[in-house]
């Protein structure tokens, strides 16, 4: 009989031996996974996407925005990096000449073709581009506009480095580069001539810095019946922007981004006369003093990001500024003239103010919200408190609606003041810009011509919408015996809605780009609204044929000077100048012979004479066709960019190999500063953040440009990424971890095993 004890001893080895299969089992396990984790570490499992890695921004040529370069791709158009840009202006006495030198650089390994918008002040006659590809300089020609097109196109065909530089609005211009190689250096530079601006005792010039995007109405669909036999109907659109999607730019949100496109301004102040105070309203400055008419402005910090228009004036050292100045300059065959005359302003006990129907009239659509609603607000309650008790007012707000605070001008008194007042505070920024039915509306004029009441409508708004031409054709029809104040609000305001509108209604422009300012412009602006304007103006030359600009001297009001330019067959004699100051006659003869030398003026008589024609072409006092023509004769002759019009410049040389892609991208435009992003383009608007971007300091031409390269100060204004969903995985621990799992429960198996075989 076996006892217990023979037993437990016969089963010992056999227990012994399971037990160290298992922890043999175990063992190779471990070591296996610890293979496979410490493999793991040394490998890379590249998630398919992740919210780190962005992917290229895919946009449209479009939607290319104010000094944005795009690269195209197979996709679409991805963006590039922009280095910085440069703002070199000359004022010399009357008149400023302009360098904008933009630098870019293709960082990809493909040929690309570049496209970029980017704004110029209103009245600037553009008549240089320059650019630098790699080794080659290339200088543009003015040519038709479709011409130029054309010649561009089969450049770009061909191979050969070309540049198109093309007018979309009188202040919004648009060039095209073809066939730049891959990790080339662009170069661009525009030259541009406008006049110095004068209110008073105070002189100013204005350079935008950005394009602020634009509300353009939805088109008119319209029913016809297109078919032959009459059976069907159809529908055929009426676009009031036809163009839209060459002036519609894309902007970074400033929440999720940081600012980009830096910029470098210089100016060279030449004022011709002892300088007193020199002001940068929006940007710091520091400031040399050569001598007391000479100042050399540079911004403070070097660049800053282009958000915001820089604006610069200056005073005399004297009390009061010349109130007359005569410029000439001989080109060709023919002598130019421009003068400026101030007319003296009537004194309180000599006027009679005659009463006023004010209709104000304020925007408050989404483009106005951050700090422009603020300054519009703070403005018109400003306008409010000016009004006499003879004067009687209504306020018109819109935004894609349109409110009406009274259904007829009211008396100025303290309720309807007060009302007035309560209405304006409770205003919010939203919504679209619906501007042409709030012209409409206070234009109607229910009193029609009564001689006894000054009927005066003030307009406050940023003016960025893109139906410029329906707004204008507006004012023509409708002005009857009213004037039009447009006052500008904010950092970037469309300058050129702002002054045409004033010059076809027959009013003046006022820009308020802050808080601070809505105070000093608004007194100036009441003083032209309460103060008779110069009337009847007509201009004689005694001893000259002159061909003058404008063609209708316009009226003008208090501190704004009358700036005639013409072209004369001879330069004798003289000039004299008529025109009434209330009810009172007014006179000033001026000898030419006393003219200064100026330089430039002969491109500005032209860009003035290119803007009678397009006034013309408006009002209807000329044909399209007749308008047009004038327009293409100034602009052929004086080589300027027009709507007609273009620079083109191409290489001869061919460089991008045969069969070598051609491809494009873009870089966004800062918000304008002061705007509100999601009340301007709604909540879900975001765009993926852009590459690193680097600042130009100085230069211009070829020889310098090694120079510029090694003086680019390097900056990092890298834009923040964006908050996108965070959707990949981390396949690396995953893998680790679905290894270890599958060893476990593979040993989890056979040790489950043969514990049953084991029973």
């Amino acid at each position: 009989m076996t006892t217990c004890d023979e037993i437990e001893t016969n089963n010992r080895p056999s227990v012994l031996s399971k037990i160290a299969t298992v922890l043999l089992f175990v063992a190779v396990q471990g070591i296996a996974i610890a293979i496979v984790g410490f493999a793991a570490l040394f490998l890379s499992f590249e998630p398919v996407w992740s919210a780190q890695s962005l992917p290229v921004t895919l946009v449209k040529p479009a939607d290319a925005r104010s000094g944005s370069l795009l690269l195209k791709t197979d996709d679409g158009y991805a963006d590039a990096t922009r280095l910085g840009i440069d703002v070199d202006l000359t004022v010399s006495g009357p008149t400023v000449r302009a360098r904008v030198t933009q630098i870019f650089r293709n960082p990809t390994s493909t040929w690309v073709e570049a496209t970029y918008v980017y704004p110029l002040p209103a009245g600037a006659a553009v008549d240089t581009l320059k650019m630098v590809i790699g080794e080659r300089v290339i200088v543009g020609d003015i040519k038709e506009r479709q011409q130029a097109r054309v010649v561009y196109e089969q450049a770009r065909q061909n191979g050969q480095k070309a540049a198109l530089t093309e007018q979309e609005r009188e202040n919004i211009f648009t060039n095209s580069l073809a066939n730049i190689g891959p990790n080339e250096t662009v170069l661009v530079q525009i030259e541009y001539q406008e006049p110095v601006a004068q209110s008073g005792n105070e002189f100013s010039l204005r350079v935008p810095m950005v394009v602020g995007s634009r509300y353009n109405p939805a088109p008119l669909v319209q029913s016809v019946d297109f078919r032959a036999d009459g059976a069907g109907w159809g529908a055929t659109k009426s676009d009031p922007v036809p163009d839209r999607d060459r002036i519609t730019p894309p902007v970074l949100d400033p929440k999720q981004n940081l600012p980009v496109n830096p910029i470098a301004i210089t100016v060279r102040l030449q004022a011709g006369f002892p300088l007193g105070e020199v002001k940068s309203h929006h940007h710091p400055i520091k400031m040399e003093s050569p001598d007391s008419a000479t100042r050399v402005i540079k911004l403070a910090d070097g660049v800053e990001p282009a958000d915001r228009d820089f604006e610069l004036t200056w005073k005399p050292a004297t009390e009061a500024a010349p109130s007359v100045g005569l410029f000439r300059e001989h080109v060709g065959d023919a002598d130019y003239l421009l003068a400026f005359v101030t007319p003296p302003t009537v004194g309180e006990a000599e006027r009679t103010p005659l009463p006023r129907e004010v209709i104000f009239v304020i925007d408050n659509s989404g483009s106005m919200g951050g700090t422009s609603i603020v300054q519009a607000k703070a403005s018109l309650i400003y306008a409010l408190g000016r009004l006499q008790p003879t004067d009687r007012f209504n306020v018109i707000r819109f935004d894609h609606t349109m409110d009406v605070l009274f259904l007829a001008a009211v008396p100025a008194d303290a309720g309807h003041i007060g009302s007035a007042t309560s209405f304006v505070t409770a205003l919010q920024a939203a919504g679209g810009t619906e501007m042409v039915p709030a012209m409409r509306t206070a234009l109607t004029d229910s009193a029609g011509s009564d001689a006894n009441t000054v009927r005066q409508v003030v307009f406050l708004t940023d003016g960025e919408i893109g139906n410029e031409q329906q707004l204008f054709e507006t004012i023509t029809a409708l002005r009857g015996r009213s004037r039009v104040f447009m006052v500008g609000i904010g950092s970037a305001p469309n300058t050129f809605l702002m002054t045409r509108a004033a010059e076809l209604g027959r009013g003046a422009f006022t820009h308020i780009g802050s808080i601070d300012q809505v105070e000093e412009r608004m007194r100036g602006l009441f003083a032209k609204l309460e103060n008779p304007a110069v009337t009847g103006l007509s201009a004689k030359f005694s001893d000259s044929r002159a061909d003058i600009t404008p063609a209708v001297i316009p009226d003008i009001y208090r501190d704004e000077p009358l700036v005639l330019a013409a072209r004369l067959d001879k330069l004798a004699g003289s000039v004299e100048i008529k025109g009434r100051i209330g009810d009172r006659p007014w006179v000033v003869t001026l000898p030419l012979a006393n003219a200064a030398e100026g330089k430039g003026l002969s491109k500005l008589w032209a860009r003035r004479k290119i803007s009678d024609a397009e006034v013309a072409r408006t009002t209807r006092q000329a044909s399209p066709e007749d308008a047009d023509n004038t327009i293409l004769k100034l602009a052929l002759e004086h080589q300027l960019v027009t709507r007609l019009t273009s620079l083109v410049a191409v290489d001869k040389t061919p460089s991008r190999p045969d069969g070598e892609p051609l491809k494009l991208a873009e870089l966004p435009l800062n918000l304008p500063a002061g705007w509100d992003f999601a009340k301007a383009f709604g909540e879900q608007r975001r765009l993926p953040s852009q590459p690193t971007e680097r600042r130009a300091d100085a230069g211009d031409e070829r020889p310098q440009l090694a120079a510029m390269k090694r003086q680019l100060p390097m900056v990092t204004p890298q834009p923040a990424t964006v908050m996108l969903p965070r959707t990949a995985t981390d396949a690396e621990l995953k893998m680790i971890a679905g290894i270890i799992l599958l060893a476990l429960s593979l040993f989890l198996a056979v040790f489950n095993r043969r514990q049953l075989f084991a029973r």
